[in-house]
């Protein structure tokens, strides 16, 4: 089976997602869609408005009292259940969005010792350290110890972004002192020095009993929503020794199916590469350098090389464990990440991920459907329009039907490239060719079992079909900065 997976939302997704999701289960599941990535559940510090990134409660999935309301932006916990619960009809894995690395939003402050780092070098320290009232004690009142009655307070955070000394409060980044440390954990990225902390109160993972309480957590997740797989978010800034011992548990003890997809964002290979190894190939990864080259020559027009695409991407490097993406909730613009893919490059772009031999692809929601938002910036509001990929459900079906295997590939030019792939007993295989220039062509010979054979373009870019001669050879064409698909009459 061609696994492929849908990203269910983008950053400025409105209105009940569970519900809608419901509603388009069964187009998806007709379009070849085989895991959906839902956005993240849990109750936000802002409440409805929150995206699921602000994480307040783990355990409110929609269902309590809390920060404004019961729903979360996406709908109630029984909404969630029962969109779970559609796509397993359709036969689609479900992945939850997990978020580890922070909580926002505590209900009581508490006097600690904090100490303020540049956040240019977080390993430099500003002034000596000093008490202060930071808002980390995590009570849940509205939930009232239902399912856990865990409560989290200064020594299960090691970093916070606002404190308030003397009546003031204060913003920057101050490390939190406690008995597991007076220094950030070292098991995370060295970018910035140390980035342990990113925002909010920084859980802090040499806490055992934090540890302990992620693991019940988890059980009791998978145990309510019946996931098949979890997208874990910001893992640069997240003890490796913490997610070892996490994942381990989860694989052992839990769930040995569980498919565990991480954001270890970076633009090398190598180092998602050795992200990866660290945590004994139990989890994949997104191919981030592979959506830079996708940003690039969508930039560089015909001056790009088109034979270079796939160079430098954790596809090139570990495709077993690569997911592969042209764009997502942070690269689409007015994002902390922004780098927009073109709309002239996203057929070529999901070409290549969706008909690749080797290639897990992830689509994204606006890309499918299209979607309008308007957001500011810099004081100005801004209308952003992302118009569908028009080919995208051509090339979802091609790869249903088509894109089966082994790869041959013709990357030998740097404005036109394809590959041909074989096919195999039950699928008839398929020849793609993109171009980022003028019309272009390749002269592919597909061996005398396919003499005299006609082929057609199934995106229907190109309408006259093309006949292979008595060895099975022809000159399969493309449009101008576009992409085709050729199969067999």
């Amino acid at each position: 089976m061609n696994g492929v997976i849908i990203q269910f939302f983008h950053w400025y997704h409105k209105g009940n997602l569970w519900n809608e999701f419901t509603e388009k289960c069964e187009y998806l599941r007709n379009l070849g869609f085989t895991a959906v990535w839902f956005p993240p559940a849990t109750k936000c510090v802002l409440g409805q408005e929150g995206r699921g990134y602000d994480i307040y409660d783990l355990y409110d999935l929609g269902e309590f009292d809390q920060k404004g309301g019961i729903p979360t932006r996406y709908g109630t916990k029984d909404e969630y259940l029962s969109a779970i619960k559609k796509a397993h009809e359709a036969g689609i894995s479900v992945y939850a969005d997990i978020v580890l690395n922070h909580r926002m939003g505590g209900d009581e402050g508490e006097t600690v010792t904090v100490q303020q780092v540049n956040e240019e070098n977080r390993n430099e320290t500003i002034g000596e350290p000093f008490s202060a009232k930071v808002f980390t004690k995590f009570l849940f009142p509205g939930r009232n110890r239902k399912y856990s009655d865990f409560i989290w307070d200064y020594t299960c955070f090691s970093g916070i972004d606002i404190i308030q000394k003397d009546h003031e409060e204060i913003k920057g980044i101050f490390k939190i002192h406690n008995e597991y440390g007076t220094e950030w954990n070292q098991a995370v990225s060295h970018q910035f020095g140390n980035y342990d902390y990113l925002m909010g109160a920084d859980v802090e993972y040499r806490n055992p009993y934090v540890v302990e309480e992620m693991k019940n957590w988890i059980k009791w997740y998978l145990e309510t929503t019946h996931v098949d797989g979890l997208r874990l978010d910001a893992l640069k800034h997240i003890s490796v020794d913490f997610l070892q011992e996490w994942i381990t548990y989860i694989k052992t003890e839990l769930n040995p199916d569980c498919y565990i997809l991480g954001e270890f964002w970076k633009s090398e290979s190598g180092k998602i590469s050795d992200f990866s190894d660290k945590i004994n190939d139990m989890i994949s990864c997104f191919d981030a350098p592979l959506h830079y080259n996708f940003f690039e020559a969508s930039k560089e027009g015909k001056n790009y090389d088109l034979s270079q695409i796939l160079k430098g991407s954790f596809l090139e490097k570990k495709p077993v464990f690569s997911v592969s993406f042209v764009e997502n909730h942070d690269t689409q613009k007015l994002q902390a990440l922004e780098s927009a893919v073109q709309d002239w490059f996203k057929p070529l772009a999901y070409a290549v991920i969706l008909l690749s031999e080797e290639a897990y692809p992830c689509v994204f929601y606006p890309d499918l459907f299209g979607t309008e938002y308007t957001d500011s910036k810099d004081g100005e509001e801004i209308k952003i329009i992302m118009p569908k990929v028009e080919v995208l459900p051509k090339l979802l079906e091609a790869r249903r039907q088509f894109a089966y295997g082994e790869q041959v590939s013709y990357f030998d030019h740097p404005n036109c490239i394809a590959w041909v792939r074989k096919g195999n007993n039950e699928y008839p295989g398929c020849i793609v060719i993109l171009s980022n220039s003028e019309d272009g062509y390749k002269d592919i010979e597909l061996g005398k079992e396919n003499a005299n054979s006609v082929y057609r373009d199934f995106t229907g870019q190109r309408k006259d079909p093309i006949e292979t001669d008595e060895n099975g050879k022809a000159r399969f064409v493309v449009n101008s900065q576009s992409v085709s698909v050729w199969v067999k009459v």
